[in-house]
């Protein structure tokens, strides 16, 4: 276990946290407020126009699972960060973590030297690690660099050029993760030609039929295929949860044709299902794990988890300068202990919360709302149009929830695994009266 020294305390405990009575929604100004708005165009004059803001939330304190803005104004989180700050907002023993590890080394880059607790967190990493047998590890700063260590490593290992991913997928938005992207047809645009050798079927037991019958039979032989990737849960696809014949025969599939099964969990693991990993609600080993947006409470990590007889690439193959930075690496040890000390628990219970309070919808508004699916807080809502979804999304904002919209037409909550019962069912009323607000339209 870590060398960091945190306090204990009860992980989902709200006294645990600095400004406890810190509740939300609490609205003081109109939204957005002023300092809002005169930041709102301050930014717009320096940054990227590339960046998708999703409404106009200058945010600048948080607390567990409330977010405050510039003006004052507090919003229950049921987004966190898009499924990053697993342990909530300034949760003390990531705090505690991080000061320690910053206050002795803030950097050395593990690519040239030996960090201890880069070797620290990939131990833990094994340890939690849904394989049986030994794996080893390698730490990026982010989703999109694991899943380009990973296709690198697949490519390298088995010596073949193709990758299959899935329909609905999201994968990052570098050249290699993008390419495996295929949630959105703007991801790609005016970026190609993009990595070559990448095939997509759709996402579920009937894309294995069209892998076997017309992909595998009519355009790339199976024995050239590398690897599979694939979300067990897809996130930005629209929290689609798959059949569940769909994973257990795609190992079967991999193991027949010696294709490495990738299974990216960068917002899906770490507990974010009421699992560690969502594979493990199916039973499944793939032979490399990703994870990146909830390991370290909102710090920039990513991790490639492999099994060990994989790693055979040599020295210099692949690395990266900041990758494994000893500040993250401690806010992950750090999160890992929360997670095992009741969170995990906590996100099958407020998940199972959240699903029950939102079917109701279902039968309330049967022109507007489709499903309520997905497993732990990893949930979503799917309307009859993307419209719909965006206008439901902006209503929840008006009312002081953060929620974010997700595939074609789908809201996705994904609150803070430190989120309370009390905390669960009043963002679940905020969100059925924006709801009956939109339909009401």
């Amino acid at each position: 276990m870590s060398h960091v020294a945190v306090r204990e305390v009860d992980p989902v405990d709200a006294s645990a946290v600095p400004d406890a009575g810190f509740d939300a929604p609490h609205l003081v100004t109109e939204l957005p407020g002023p300092k809002a708005r005169a930041h709102i165009a301050f930014d717009e004059r320096y940054t990227s126009p590339s960046l998708p803001r999703a409404y106009p939330i200058v945010p600048v304190r948080g607390r567990g699972s409330v977010i405050e803005d510039i003006d004052g104004n507090r919003f229950l989180d049921f987004c966190a960060g898009i499924a990053v700050n697993a342990t909530g907002h300034a949760h003390p023993r990531v705090v505690a973590a991080i000061a320690q590890q910053a206050a002795e080394l803030l950097h050395y880059s593990a690519s040239d030297f030996y960090l201890p607790i880069y070797a620290h967190l990939a131990a833990e990493l094994e340890r939690i690690s849904p394989f049986h047998g030994p794996s080893r590890v390698f730490l990026g700063n982010s989703g999109t660099e694991v899943v380009e260590a990973a296709i690198k490593l697949a490519r390298y290992w088995t010596g073949r050029p193709y990758v299959v991913g899935f329909l609905g997928g999201f994968h990052g938005r570098t050249y290699g993760s993008v390419s495996l992207t295929a949630s959105k047809a703007k991801y790609h645009a005016h970026f190609g030609p993009l990595l070559p050798g990448v095939y997509h079927v759709p996402f579920g037991s009937a894309g294995l039929d069209e892998l076997e019958q017309r992909v595998f039979h009519r355009l790339v032989p199976a024995n050239e295929v590398a690897a599979i990737v694939v979300e067990p849960i897809q996130g930005e696809g629209g929290i689609q949860v798959p059949d569940d014949a769909f994973l257990p025969r795609l190992r079967r599939i991999c193991d027949q044709h010696g294709i490495l099964l990738v299974a990216d969990e960068v917002q899906s693991g770490m507990g974010r299902t009421g699992r560690m990993w969502a594979v493990q609600h199916w039973g499944v080993e793939p032979d490399v794990i990703l994870t990146a947006k909830g390991l370290a409470s909102g710090m920039p990590i990513g991790a490639m988890i492999a099994r060990e007889h994989l790693m055979t690439w040599s020295a210099g193959a692949h690395g990266s300068t900041f990758g494994g930075n000893p500040v993250s690496c401690a806010a992950a040890l750090a999160t890992i202990m929360l997670l095992e000390d009741g969170l995990i628990e906590n996100a099958a219970e407020r998940g199972e919360q959240v699903r029950a309070a939102l079917r109701p919808l279902l039968a309330a508004f049967p022109e507007h709302v489709r499903d309520v699916r997905g497993k732990g807080l990893l949930v979503g809502v799917q309307f009859d149009s993307g419209a719909t979804a965006a206008a439901v999304e902006h209503a929840a904002f008006e009312r002081g929830l953060m929620v974010l919209t997700a595939g074609d037409d789908v809201v996705r909550i994904s609150p803070p695994l430190v989120i309370t019962e009390r905390e669960t069912a009043t963002g679940c009323r905020v969100f059925a009266e924006a709801v009956a607000a939109v339909a009401g339209r």
